[in-house]
């Protein structure tokens, strides 16, 4: 049977919609984990959510990323393991070096909460193997430092490498200044280590993940889920 932990620090506040999307909707065994009591490589999948653990001091992520939680993570993600890091978790990862590039503070200054349109940029992941490459998401962002950063050599070489895995892009599906709501490099919203197994993005999944709160009835954001849990040999809830 397929366990995930949704991993809690000081300040999280998307936990508890993510651990009920994957409970009640996705239908799949998961725990909500204290940071400090993960001390084994206990599950088959771990998710690091949104939100601004402690307070974001210093910058995004930066103390979480300290935590002896992250060692459990590293040794998960050196097993293969799928982990997932939405906003705060994402910069928590990139904060660790499990992920590459920074995480900077948005280009106009201001906190931005908004409906986004993604495009699925790789399907090499656990995260998008239901999607297929150039499929369009509709999923929500609600950050203040979501300006992914790298300089040009690492840039080329997630490009190289398919490490790009989610794009800003407006209603034509083109990514463009426009379509940026945060000034991130390129456009990317989401990003892959080299094997694929560590997603982080800065959108949220969790939010357009039930068909009340999506555009349409139609719930966008659980592919995401879908494809985690499903690359792991397990059975999701009723589409």
């Amino acid at each position: 049977m397929v366990k995930v932990a949704v991993i809690q620090f000081p300040g999280s506040n998307c936990d508890l919609d993510a651990l009920e999307i994957l409970q009640k909707t996705i239908k799949v065994s998961t725990d909500l984990v204290w940071h400090k009591n993960l001390k084994l490589d206990e599950y088959d999948a771990y998710v690091l959510p949104g939100g601004f653990s402690y307070g974001d001091y210093l910058r995004a992520g930066a103390i979480a990323a300290t935590s002896s939680s992250l060692e459990t993570i590293r040794e998960a993600t050196d097993k293969g393991k799928p982990v997932l890091g939405i906003c705060n978790g994402f910069q928590i990862l990139v904060e660790a070096g499990i992920l590459p590039g920074a995480v900077l503070r948005n280009s106009g200054l201001r906190f931005v909460c908004k409906w986004t349109r993604l495009r699925i940029e790789s399907t090499g992941t656990p995260f998008t193997k239901l999607a297929s490459k150039g499929q369009i998401l509709r999923i929500p962002i609600a950050h203040n430092e979501g300006r992914y950063y790298l300089d040009k050599d690492q840039l080329a070489e997630l490009e190289r490498s398919e490490q790009i895995v989610l794009r800003y892009v407006d209603e034509n599906d083109v990514p463009n200044e426009d379509s940026n709501p945060n000034g991130s490099l390129d456009n990317i919203a989401g990003i892959c280590n080299k094997r694929g197994n560590v997603m982080g993005l800065m959108p949220h999944p969790e939010r357009a993940s039930l068909p009340v709160l999506s555009p349409e009835n139609y719930p966008e954001g659980r592919i995401i889920f879908d494809s985690m849990v499903e690359s792991l040999g397990g059975s999701t809830g009723g589409k």
